[in-house]
């Protein structure tokens, strides 16, 4: 496994995404909210999301069922697109509960949950990570 130009950007994207998202919700909790924080962080990381779901599109792995190219972890690029949309569909409906939910299950899911996955030995991050801490 190399780290491809395409490789870098996904995982720069991604990284950037997963320490913007805390930022983007903290600024609206508590009595002291900080709207402009949160939508110009929130759009960061929904520009960092695009780009993460969209170089995922390229990457293919040599590991594991696949089918075109495309693996089980694929899945997570049509959801992402949808739930984006959707979220700004239920902001411009003013539906804020709705949006709030959505985003955190986005985070959750797509960083949090997908980002776990990456770290397992037979994945490039995974590998780094484990190969630096001398466990592999």
């Amino acid at each position: 496994m190399n780290l491809t130009p395409l490789i870098a950007i996904h995982m720069t994207a991604a990284l950037g995404a997963i320490a913007l998202g805390p930022l983007a919700l903290w600024a609206r909790r508590g009595a002291a909210q900080r709207p402009k924080l949160h939508r110009a962080f929130g759009y960061a990381w929904v520009t960092l999301m695009v780009v993460t779901a969209a170089s995922a599109l390229f990457i293919s792995g040599n590991k594991g069922p696949h089918f075109m190219g495309f693996g089980p972890i694929h899945l997570l690029i049509p959801v992402t697109f949808f739930m984006l949309y959707r979220a700004f569909v239920y902001l411009a409906r003013r539906n804020i509960i709705g949006h709030r939910m959505t985003m955190q299950f986005l985070y959750l899911g797509a960083c949090v949950v997908a980002g776990a996955f990456t770290l397992m030995p037979g994945r490039y991050l995974g590998h780094l990570v484990w190969t630096q801490v001398g466990l592999i």
